[in-house]
């Protein structure tokens, strides 16, 4: 059976990104993986490190990989947690090279 190519894709982060949602997240990136993605974080309220560790692994992924994966419409919720952890959310952005 051929691999199927990924194709590009976006997702809606939830409101509440916690430990509950931390393997979900994984799940619907890892279904992604192999194509460009956009992530839409203007709903999102809460962030958990955890969730955070997600979506930085998953930045790194998609930067080996040479795809694009970006963080769009971020929440001033998400971009005071991020900055308050101590990550830039550019640092989320992985461009194609």
């Amino acid at each position: 059976m051929a691999a199927k190519k990924a194709q590009s894709g976006s997702l809606k982060l939830s409101a509440v990104l916690d430990l509950n949602e931390a393997s979900a997240l994984h799940g619907k990136l890892m279904a992604m993986r192999g194509g460009d993605v956009v992530l839409d974080a203007s709903d999102v309220e809460r962030v958990g490190v955890q969730c955070v560790q997600v979506l930085v692994a998953g930045a790194r992924a998609w930067d080996e990989d040479k795809k694009s994966f970006l963080v769009e419409k971020a929440s001033n919720a998400f971009e005071k947690t991020m900055q308050l952890i101590g990550i830039n959310p550019a640092n989320l952005v992985a461009k194609e090279s």
